[in-house]
């Protein structure tokens, strides 16, 4: 989606049209394959990083586009929320010192926002998912006013043609349905490109979908959503379902969605790789293409195949082949996209040079991994990283593993011997994979995230320890040291100034259908020991309110008690948003002498807030 002239195909003529440019690039492709113009040396290696914007309370910060406007620097660039932004960071040529380069590139250019942020009182944060995001954070007001993103999330509603569904279970559930694409904006990564020769291509494809499993238990990040414990990288999951396009009638067939894992080996050529995925995800977007792919050729030109790369950057697959031009010469990338943002950039160069090495530190005898691994197995063993990170059992050249022990026995041994093999000083790489080891012997970040975030729970409610959290990962993140030798939280307050709705409110709350019996309400609030009870439709769509005192004289005569409790509960309700002050909710329950407030969003109930709450 690097192009901004996007528009959305329209009718068969403009179909026709794209599909024809998208036929003559892959001829193209072929024809420069065949001449041997693609580039093979020096080789290069690249990054993007995405982040999270936060403001003096550590929620998400809608302000991206004035913070990249300070900044006016070609290496930052939008994203699809109004409180991401991405990093781009220069190729660095493979070799002795690209570690080191990343390393520098990536701390001047975050030290540079740093500094422009917090002029604005914001700050940035580095994390697969952002701990204080809010279902609210998903509205369309929070889509960055930015042309291309409003087509995309157009052709992608067209092309699902209803609501995008979201389910995740992991030890909690959630379930949303939601318009938009939105959703994709509380994840965040650190995405790894490496250039490969046409001759490699495949077989280091290949070799990137067999390695991603332990790769990503020892990088998970993201085990929360809104405050419920998904999977370890709740993120692969989110994104999926966050843009899947498939109508859901369609769910059960054998078409792919458009975020996925690969289906199979590759085992053709450079060309069939991109032909198979044009054969398999059916065209969204078009552009003002220019010249045609071979009328450039022809000029003594190399063509950046713009409809063929619309194309692929509209296929979110976690290892992404890639096509570009550089200094005029064609190259071939591999993207490596399921690496999560943070926790910290020292944690994110140890990731990418464990993956660096283990690319080039594939082992004579895999070079044919396709015949000697069941890629249901590859995949199976993803999917488990995705769910379990370092506790995934994983399957390895015919025996069971735990990703802890592959990592530490198999992995990491041959990535040093891959990043010795580019040059890497051996204390260099020493100190990486050291990073690396310890979050096996300690934990990593879904673990520490995880393990915070209960220990957090024990003195405080959901929304005031996510902010809690948030705050932790930040003042760690500034320390810079890796998310091995974080320890757990001390019990403390925030160090926000302001007390919201938000931090005090119940949302673990009990209701009632409007015609539940007055006989359930008594029940209900005599076992839960509590005194109010909100009235609800639907999806949680506020009604009304009873109290206990509603209750305590209409209860004692026993043909009461079968009567809906529509017929007593208080329909004109004063309530409150989550990010009101606690002092204005006291100051409406003693304006209107009452003891609690439903807490709404959009007229749904997402919670309570009582007198004793204050």
């Amino acid at each position: 989606m690097g192009v901004h002239n996007v528009r959305a195909l329209e009718g068969p003529e403009d179909r026709a049209e794209f599909l024809h440019r998208l036929m003559q690039d892959v001829r193209a492709l072929e024809y420069m394959l065949d001449q041997g113009l693609f580039e093979t040396a020096p080789l290069r290696i690249g990054a993007e990083q995405e982040l999270f914007l936060v403001d003096g309370e550590y929620m998400p910060d809608p302000r991206a586009q004035e913070l990249l406007a300070k900044l006016d620097d070609v290496h930052f660039t939008t994203e699809i929320g109004k409180f991401n932004l991405e990093i781009n960071l220069d190729p660095v040529e493979l070799g002795k010192n690209c570690l080191g380069k990343v390393k520098e590139d990536l701390e001047a250019h975050i030290r540079k926002a740093q500094q422009a942020a917090s002029e604005l009182g914001s700050k940035l944060i580095l994390t697969g998912i952002l701990p204080t995001l809010t279902q609210a954070h998903t509205r369309s007001e929070y889509l960055t006013p930015v042309e291309r993103y409003g087509i995309l999330n157009k052709a992608a509603r067209n092309a699902r043609g209803s609501d995008f569904q979201i389910h995740i279970q992991g030890l909690d559930e959630v379930t949303i349905s939601h318009d938009s694409v939105l959703l994709e904006a509380c994840n965040t990564s650190f995405q790894i490109h490496l250039q490969t020769t046409p001759a490699e291509f495949v077989s280091m494809l290949n070799w990137a979908n067999a390695i991603s499993a332990p790769v990503l238990a020892v990088s998970v990040n993201s085990p929360l959503l809104f405050g419920k414990e998904l999977w370890q990288e709740t993120r692969l999951a989110l994104f999926t379902q966050s843009v899947d396009v498939r109508a859901s009638s369609h769910l059960l067939n054998d078409s792919q969605a458009r975020v996925s894992f690969d289906n199979g080996w590759h085992t053709g050529s450079v060309a069939d790789v991109f032909k198979d995925q044009i054969a398999r995800f059916k065209a969204i977007l078009t552009a003002d293409l220019g010249i045609s792919s071979f009328g450039l050729l022809e000029e003594g030109q190399i063509p950046k195949l713009k409809a063929l790369c619309l194309h692929n950057g509209t296929v979110y697959k976690w290892n992404r082949p890639c096509f570009g031009v550089g200094d005029g010469k064609p190259h071939l990338r591999i993207e490596c996209r399921y690496i999560p943002s943070g926790p910290t950039i020292v944690d994110e160069v140890a990731n990418l040079a464990f993956w660096i090495g283990l690319m080039k530190g594939m082992p004579a005898d895999m070079q044919n991994i396709h015949e000697m691994m069941d890629f249901k197995d590859v995949k199976t063993n993803f999917l488990a990283a995705a769910r379990y990170g370092l506790s995934a059992p994983m399957k390895w050249d015919g025996k069971v593993w735990t990703a802890r022990n592959l990592v530490s026995e198999v992995m990491l041994p041959w990535a040093k011997k891959g990043l010795l093999s580019l040059g890497v000083a051996v204390q260099e790489a020493d100190l990486y994979l050291a990073i690396i080891q310890k979050r096996i012997e300690s934990h990593n970040g879904a673990e520490w995230t995880t393990k915070s975030y209960r220990h957090l729970l024990k003195t405080k409610k959901r929304h005031e320890a996510n902010q809690l959290l948030t705050e932790l990962m930040f003042s760690n993140q500034e320390k810079g040291s890796p998310i091995g030798e974080w320890g757990l939280p001390e019990s403390k307050s925030s160090s926000v100034p302001f007390l919201r709705v938000r931090h005090v409110m119940n949302t673990d709350t009990f209701t009632l259908d409007e015609y539940d019996p007055i006989e359930m309400a008594v029940h209900i609030m005599k076992w839960k020991n509590i005194n109010h009870l909100p009235i609800v439709h639907g999806d949680r769509l506020l009604l009304g309110m009873i109290s206990s005192t509603d209750l305590a004289k209409i209860s004692e005569t026993p043909d009461n008690l079968v009567r809906p409790v529509r017929e007593i509960m208080k329909r004109v309700l004063v309530s409150i948003e989550a990010d009101k002050s606690a002092e204005e909710a006291k100051r409406l329950m003693d304006e209107f002498g009452i003891h609690s407030l439903p807490v709404v969003e959009d007229g749904k109930l997402i919670g309570i807030i009582t007198s004793k709450d204050l």
